[in-house]
C-alpha cells in the first residue's frame, strides 16, 4: 500500500544527506508544508531554503521506516527514524535522533506534509536557535560612557 511513499521517503533521506535543496523540495507537493519544532509551520520550499542557510553538511543515518497501518483518515503516513549529524554553517557539529512523519495524499508519490519530531532542548542548549533572526542592537545612547550627556 505505501511502497511508492516509502520510495519517496528513501529519496528524501538521500537528498537530505546530500544537502540537495532542490531534490528535497521536489519530493513535496507544490503546496507541501513542514511543521518544524524551531520554525513552526512553513511551505516546504521556504523551510529547506532556511535549512540550507543554517547548514554546511548533513550526515543522515537511517534507523528504520514505518508505514501507517490504521490511519485516522485517508492520508498515507510514513515515518523515518534516523540519526542526524548536522554541521552548522559556523562549523559546529550537532547530532541527534529524530523522526520525520510524512503525510501523503491518496495515490500521490509526493509529500503533502512533514512533521519533524525530536527533543529540541539539548540542541538549543548546545547551539542556541540557529534559525532565530539576529537580536536587535540597542539604540545608541544619548549619554556618554560616563553617564554624562553627549555634546550635540
Amino acid at each position: 500500500m505505501a511502497d511508492i511513499q516509502l520510495d519517496t521517503v528513501r529519496r528524501y533521506l538521500r537528498h537530505l544527506h546530500a544537502s540537495d535543496t532542490a531534490g528535497l523540495v521536489a519530493c513535496f507537493e507544490d503546496d507541501g508544508i513542514v511543521h518544524s519544532p524551531f520554525l513552526g509551520t512553513m511551505q516546504a520550499r521556504d523551510f529547506f531554503a532556511r535549512l540550507a542557510q543554517a547548514s554546511s553538511q548533513s550526515v543522515i543515518t537511517p534507523i528504520d521506516l514505518f508505514a501507517s497501518v490504521q490511519p485516522a483518515d485517508d492520508t498515507v503516513r510514513v515515518a523515518a527514524y534516523f540519526r542526524y549529524d548536522w554541521t552548522l554553517s559556523d562549523g559546529r557539529l550537532v547530532d541527534f535522533t529524530c523522526v520525520d512523519v510524512f503525510g501523503f495524499r491518496p495515490g500521490s508519490p509526493r509529500i503533502a506534509s512533514m512533521h519533524i519530531v525530536y527533543d529540541t532542548h539539548p540542541l538549543r542548549e548546545r547551539v542556541g536557535d540557529k534559525y532565530a533572526p539576529d537580536p536587535p542592537q540597542p539604540a545608541p545612547s544619548s549619554e556618554s560612557a560616563h553617564g554624562l550627556p553627549r555634546p550635540e
